[in-house]
């Protein structure tokens, strides 16, 4: 099977890796998804080793072997934990040196979901915010100007994600179960997803490692369930992560002089794609009164579609490639 013009897209998050291989026609020759990307945490060969195992289960799935070499013209990597120009020149070194593809670009993941949510066939411009595990915002000028955000946590400003918004809801649930703080049905919801009493239990069981640290991810859509029933301090966060969506769409749109524009929000990440009712509608409101010319757009298709687009902009694809792609993700 020919792959010359292909493209290797890839799309790391901090949760998961998606890989898909195109073939010339814009099809889904094959596809993998493993764990989180996370150099700072494991460093960056160890990260790229495991970018390397999905990989290859791709090709695989392609029908090229364990070890197929070079797998297309050129590879487009969307990276989480790509936020600083010296992370995407080390990256891309590295991703180079494994032989994927004649050529490779890298970039942070929120320009996947940029991409996944503007036309094809024109210039790009508008802002996507990605809010999943963490939260990140960036956006693109006519002539190629960006706006973008370190996004390194708590260090650079950051507020929110679903990582933080677990937090949140356990800092508020221990202080409402030990006296220090307002009452919130959080003490009580919390402990329950995990078939614990009380919250003494639950940060027992947190501390201790009972509970996997990585399993306060499922505590977000707990929260969401709590605000939706009306309790003030579930509200008071959501509210918080719904503000926090729109300050940093509309100070990129700003610094892109986009602001008064009919510009492009493009919305996604797990948190913002599962259209939970009341960010859903803080995230349109706010933006109705910030930026009352947005618009707005939830995307649900996977974060690779972005990836594999920006890899057949690179290639400069037919029109017809496009559309087979959009159409083996739809969404």
């Amino acid at each position: 099977m020919g792959l010359t013009g292909s493209v290797l897209a890839i799309d790391a998050g901090n949760s998961k890796t998606d890989v898909a291989l195109l073939g010339t026609d814009g099809s889904v020759l094959g596809s993998a998804r493993g764990g989180g990307f996370q150099p700072p945490m494991v460093g960056t060969e160890r990260a790229i080793a495991g970018l390397a195992g999905i990989v290859a289960r791709a090709a695989a799935d392609a029908g090229l072997g364990e070890a197929p070499g070079a797998l297309a013209e050129h590879v487009s990597a969307c990276l989480a934990n790509c936020d600083l120009p010296i992370e995407e020149e080390r990256l891309t070194e590295a991703i180079a040196a494994r032989g994927w593809g004649r050529t490779v670009t890298v970039t942070n993941d929120t320009f996947a979901l940029l991409r996944s949510g503007l036309p094809d066939g024109s210039e790009p411009a508008g802002v996507a915010v990605v809010c999943g595990a963490g939260i990140n915002c960036a956006g693109l000028a006519p002539g190629g100007r960006t706006a973008r955000f370190p996004a390194i946590g708590r260090i650079s400003g950051d507020w929110g994600g679903g990582g933080h918004l677990a937090d949140e809801a356990l800092w508020w649930a221990a202080r409402s179960w030990d006296g220090r703080g307002e009452r919130t049905a959080l003490a009580d919801a919390l402990p329950a997803h995990f078939g614990l009493t009380d919250m003494l239990e639950l940060i027992s069981a947190l501390h201790l490692g009972d509970v996997e640290r990585g399993r306060r991810y499922e505590l977000t859509p707990v929260l969401f369930a709590v605000a939706d029933a009306g309790d003030a301090v579930a509200r008071a966060i959501v509210d918080r992560q719904a503000d926090e969506v729109v300050t940093m769409a509309t100070v990129a749109l700003s610094k892109l002089d986009l602001l008064g524009e009919e510009a492009p929000v493009v919305l996604g990440g797990g948190v913002l794609a599962a259209r939970h009712r009341l960010l859903d509608d803080g995230v349109r409101e706010l933006l109705a009164e910030r930026a009352p010319k947005a618009l707005a757009r939830v995307v649900q298709a996977p974060p690779v579609l972005g990836a594999a687009l920006l890899g057949l902009d690179h290639i400069a694809a037919a029109p017809a490639l496009y559309e087979r792609l959009r159409a083996e993700y739809p969404g």
